[in-house]
């Protein structure tokens, strides 16, 4: 199996690239914003998904691992292909799609073409009950943050309604797949450096940008 290529991209076109290896073309199917990105004659380091059928042998890629990561985990919902992972990725950063799925958002999922309300609900879901992915050499659940123990210090400051939501986004982080500690960690993080006050979906936002590798 191919988990990675680096090499020159030899072309691009609308849906897939060329990426010349040591002599070899490798045909790798990719996203837009992915294909946006790469330019002819210039190295690439590319992060490769497998797929394998019986009639087919496909290469899909990225030039990011989070984004490989999600591609996989969005296609574990039922009616989520490759095309629609493809598209999802497109139309929503990494970052936003993982505060959508602790929100159960799926109005972010629809903003992506071909995926229709019914999926969109499905996907906002199902994954919130799943635990993130987690890439090949990359924990999304772990950062340079989760070094230490949570500070406590300000708590005592907070008001009930920012102690409520507090509760509330760790809660969402646990349900993500994230360590206790280290989601407490993130959010106190969020409400001492101006956050108090602030409603539960930024509070999660916030958190997760804190929590990305």
């Amino acid at each position: 199996m191919i988990g990675m290529l680096k090499g020159v991209v030899d072309a691009v076109g609308a849906d897939e690239t060329v990426i010349d290896v040591n002599g070899v073309g490798y045909l790798v199917a990719a996203g837009v914003q992915t294909l946006a990105r790469l330019e002819v004659g210039a190295q690439v380091k590319m992060h490769i998904e497998t797929h394998v059928r019986e009639d087919a042998f496909k290469l899909f890629g990225f030039l990011d691992e989070t984004e490989r990561a999600w591609f996989v985990h969005l296609q574990s919902v039922q009616g989520v292909g490759a095309k629609a992972a493809f598209a999802i990725l497109d139309a929503v950063p990494v970052s936003e799609i993982a505060s959508a799925v602790a929100l159960g958002d799926k109005a972010t999922f629809g903003r992506a073409k071909g995926v229709g309300p019914k999926l969109a609900t499905r996907i906002a879901t199902e994954l919130k009950d799943k635990a993130p992915p987690v890439g090949r050499n990359l924990g999304i659940g772990l950062s340079a943050h989760a070094a230490t123990p949570s500070a406590t210090s300000t708590s005592g400051k907070a008001s009930s309604d920012d102690g409520a939501v507090r509760e509330e986004a760790v809660s969402a982080l646990l349900n993500l797949g994230y360590a206790e500690t280290v989601a407490r960690q993130a959010v106190a993080t969020v409400q001492r450096n101006g956050g108090e006050g602030l409603e539960l979906g930024e509070v999660i936002r916030q958190s997760l940008k804190e929590l990305a590798p």
